[in-house]
């Protein structure tokens, strides 16, 4: 079952917060169909915020077609995200571990290892385009 967090510093609401980490989830494998969600009152007692928020990101991932609500029961995955490329992950992650540690070892710490990947990111999607 996937476990919820909040990143008060990412700048995206705690609704979407909710709603990419489930996306996160199902496009890594780590839920899979038929998998349930937390319920509402779990999510609300774990993350301290208002009941309405997790319903608004469930209610989200219902209409994407990512989970369906059973009345009495919970919210459970109907689709998922993973493609053929999942096998390529373990690798990748791997990879990734290594740069990571590689940067921390350079002294950069969270916000700038994010940083410094989401700039290269853009750069090179943009790269990409042209």
């Amino acid at each position: 079952m996937i476990e919820f967090y909040l990143d008060g510093g990412s700048g995206l609401s705690p609704y979407l917060q909710l709603v990419q980490q489930v996306r996160h989830a199902l496009r890594l494998g780590m839920l899979r169909e038929g998998d349930q969600l937390p319920t509402v009152k779990e999510v609300v007692a774990q993350l301290a915020i208002n009941a309405n928020t997790v319903l608004k990101a469930y209610r989200e991932l219902e209409h994407e077609g990512l989970v369906a609500a059973r009345p009495g029961v919970g919210t459970f995955v109907t689709a998922t995200l993973t493609d053929a490329s999942l096998a390529a992950h373990g690798p990748l992650r791997l990879d990734l571990r290594r740069w990571l540690a590689k940067a921390r070892r350079a002294g950069l710490d969270d916000e700038s290892i994010e940083a410094l990947f989401m700039s290269t990111f853009r750069t090179t999607a943009q790269e990409d385009i042209a």
